[in-house]
């Protein structure tokens, strides 16, 4: 049985990736783009105000880093 993924804003996604060694290099509207400079793997992460990335977005994005959501 697969664990449930949190809910969690842009702003928790992305203190998250940078913990884990990714580098905000670019952003362009309200989409920031993140990446790792040992493993270069980019990601964008939507930035909207307040609002929760949907579970399917997270998903995508922690499947694109190679990464599991640890609390």
């Amino acid at each position: 049985m697969s664990k449930r993924l949190p809910r969690v804003t842009a702003k928790e996604l992305a203190r998250f990736l940078t913990r884990r060694g990714f580098v905000l290099f670019d952003t362009k509207g309200s989409h920031y783009h993140y990446w790792h400079p040992i493993t270069r793997q980019k990601v964008t992460i939507p930035m909207h105000a307040g609002k929760i990335v949907g579970p399917g977005l997270l998903k995508s994005i922690l499947k694109q880093v190679a990464l599991e959501w640890d609390e």
